[in-house]
């Protein structure tokens, strides 16, 4: 069940509408193989979340209001150029997954803005395709707000913008589909652990009975 969450993504309500679950922007840091430094840190950080309620990240810097702005800078001469009107949304939770994606377009597709520094955009320009290191997170975008395609933008001002059209993945979603729900067991059993710490083994084995029997 999809739920949109209409906030300003940095705010108290947005760190609480994605604590504690694995969101697109992570997801391919959830893909990593084996048990990655990356991903068991990030882990441990919604871990964290679960168990404190206290957000793992909540700061923010001139570099980032400053990405914000060129955001909405690239957003405005996105829907100039393709004649398009975004919608923002805060956060949108899909079961125990969820993203923020820059906007939706439509009923079918989203929108995913990158800025890039003149180097990396001149690059990505010559490439005129999606950078595989976002790979993860658009198709992810998708698949939590069942899309059919996306919009990947790189944009840097004074440069032109970059858009590739991204299509729904579902061989590539049903293997991230996979990956979350192990992370999410994973990540579960990392916080039953910590919440069992020092309790007797007898003790832990009765609070797995009960929880058990409430679940059946």
């Amino acid at each position: 069940m999809i739920e949109v969450f209409d906030c300003d993504q940095g705010s108290p309500e947005w760190f609480s509408c994605r604590a504690g679950i694995p969101t697109a922007s992570k997801f391919a840091t959830v893909l990593a193989k084996g048990e990655g430094k990356t991903r068991n840190e990030y882990m441990r950080k919604l871990a964290g979340e679960l168990l404190t309620g206290e957000p793992m990240d909540s700061y923010t810097n001139a570099h980032m209001e400053r990405g914000k702005e060129m955001e909405d800078e690239a957003r405005n001469t996105y829907a100039l150029i393709y004649d398009a009107e975004p919608q923002r949304v805060g956060f949108i939770r899909n079961g125990n997954k969820g993203g923020s994606p820059d906007s939706l377009i439509g009923e079918d597709g989203g929108l995913e803005i990158k800025t890039a520094l003149p180097h990396i955009q001149i690059e990505r320009l010559l490439r005129n395709d999606l950078p595989p290191e976002h790979r993860a997170q658009v198709q992810g975008n998708i698949w939590i707000a069942e899309r059919e395609w996306w919009d990947f933008v790189s944009y840097w001002p004074r440069l032109p913008m970059m858009r590739v059209r991204v299509p729904r993945d579902d061989t590539y979603i049903k293997t991230l589909s996979a990956a979350v729900d192990a992370f999410n067991d994973d990540l579960h059993e990392m916080v039953e652990r910590v919440r069992c710490y020092g309790q007797p083994r007898g003790e832990i084995l009765k609070n797995k009975l009960v929880q058990s029997l409430l679940a059946g």
